[in-house]
């Protein structure tokens, strides 16, 4: 049960409260899987959407192949996510509430298979973000200090 990730979003955890993570599977082409075992897929700018009762990603960018050839992919297409019937109802009646949405937090293969992790997030404040940044300062000096005097 090897998990190797390939890509984190920490904007996403910077930008948002992660309140639920699911774990989707993705269709992909083969070239795609292939760009993305080399770890060129980058998920910054990506959001999830619910469409006709299927969820999909946006603005996943998985770089072209070096050696494709004509039948390369398209690397911004719309991918659709592997979920069940349940967790996709329990995402629509999670995103039918004001001010959650579905921001993919990380794609990492399972198994030999490609997964997305999707969080349904509920945006954050700007005194929320200084006091995120707060917190990482204060365990970072906390850590470094210990480190220092067990010298």
């Amino acid at each position: 049960m090897g998990i190797k990730i390939i890509a984190n979003n920490k904007k996403a955890y910077h930008e948002y409260f992660v309140d639920e993570v699911f774990e989707a599977g993705l269709a992909l082409q083969g070239t795609e899987v292939k760009s993305i075992r080399m770890g060129q897929v980058s998920i910054k700018e990506s959001y999830c959407r619910i469409r006709n009762g299927e969820v999909f990603v946006d603005n996943m960018n998985i770089s072209p192949y070096e050696q494709g050839n004509r039948e390369n992919h398209d690397p911004l297409r719309s991918r659709k996510l592997l979920l069940n019937r349940y967790e996709i109802d329990k995402l629509i009646k999670k995103v039918d509430e004001k001010g959650l949405t579905l921001v993919p937090t990380k794609i990492y293969f399972k198994d030999s298979r490609a997964k997305l992790e999707i969080g349904v997030c509920r945006g954050k404040k700007l005194y929320d973000k200084r006091e995120t940044l707060k917190r990482k300062q204060a365990d970072r000096e906390a850590s470094r200090a210990m480190r220092d005097h067990s010298k």
